[in-house]
């Protein structure tokens, strides 16, 4: 059967060059060390957080990460003073996740900056960055997807899926997320 002009190029997807070897081997390493991650006991937020910054994040002062938050490419990951990421929350940070200064990021949150450009037949990787801003509260259950903006002090509510930008103060709910009112 032949492909048609619309057929999706899975073998030029899977030969794409989406990492250096350097980076790769990094994930590599990260990977292999998460278990000091996961199951490290629950008030050890320091030593996460220090686990952390060795592999390049940028993490604040008195940052509280739950050993079952989910982290990939952590180098990409900017993380300000004073915030929260519960239990289960992803941070899928294949592009850049900048979250502000008393921010939290509710249980089972996913904060994702990765997707592929569905116009083309590969199917490219792309890595969108995400910025949430001071006091943004992420409810739990929450997706934020890639290239998303959240203005500072807004509610993403439970279960929320955000695609478009959020203005500060805004409470969105639902999804689509739309505003449902304001802080």
């Amino acid at each position: 059967m032949k492909p048609s002009q619309k057929t999706i190029d899975i073998e030029a997807n899977r030969k794409d060059v989406k990492w250096s070897a350097r980076q790769n081997s990094a994930r590599v390493l990260w990977a292999l060390l998460q278990p000091m991650f996961r199951f490290s006991p629950r008030p050890m937020w320091t030593w996460r957080n220090a686990l952390l910054r060795a592999f390049g994040a940028e993490i604040g002062r008195s940052v509280r990460i739950f050993p079952s938050t989910r982290i990939e490419i952590p180098w990409n990951l900017q993380i300000g003073d004073f915030v929260g990421v519960g239990d289960g929350a992803i941070l899928y940070a294949l592009g850049a996740i900048v979250i502000g200064d008393r921010a939290t990021i509710s249980q089972n949150a996913h904060i994702c900056a990765g997707s592929h450009d569905y116009r083309g037949r590969k199917m490219t990787l792309t890595k969108p960055p995400i910025e949430i801003g001071a006091e943004v509260w992420v409810c739990a259950d929450a997706f934020v997807g890639p290239g998303v903006k959240v203005g500072d002090r807004a509610i993403v509510g439970a279960r929320a899926v955000v695609t478009q930008n959020v203005e500060c103060d805004w409470i969105v709910a639902g999804n689509p997320a739309t505003k449902i009112g304001d802080r």
